[in-house]
């Protein structure tokens, strides 16, 4: 069975991921953009990074906060042709993951 990376981070390093939580709920409350639509770019963030586990998680995310699977499938095929092939198609299985709650 494989753990989760971000579980493992903050049994063995517990300071910074308490800091790193912090930074995340510091992000979560800026203004100006809705909690869906910080997903859907966290997804294209991580699908340009060629990160299919934070694509996957973001989508679960995203699925969370009213995204729809067309939404989720935008936001990882928008890099086609800023990132490449490549990672939409290592990403976009991952998404697809996320948002049925495969994880």
């Amino acid at each position: 069975m494989n753990q989760n990376p971000y579980e493992i981070f903050q049994k063995e390093c517990p300071e910074l991921a308490a800091r790193f939580n912090d930074l995340i709920e510091a992000q979560k409350a800026l203004t100006g953009l809705d909690a869906k639509t910080k997903q859907l770019i966290n997804i294209a963030i991580q699908t340009a990074n060629r990160n299919p586990r934070g694509v996957e998680m973001h989508s679960m995310m995203a699925k969370n906060e009213g995204a729809t699977r067309e939404e989720i499938v935008g936001a990882v095929v928008l890099n086609l042709h800023h990132s490449g092939f490549a990672k939409v198609i290592e990403c976009l299985p991952a998404a697809i993951d996320g948002f049925e709650g495969k994880i």
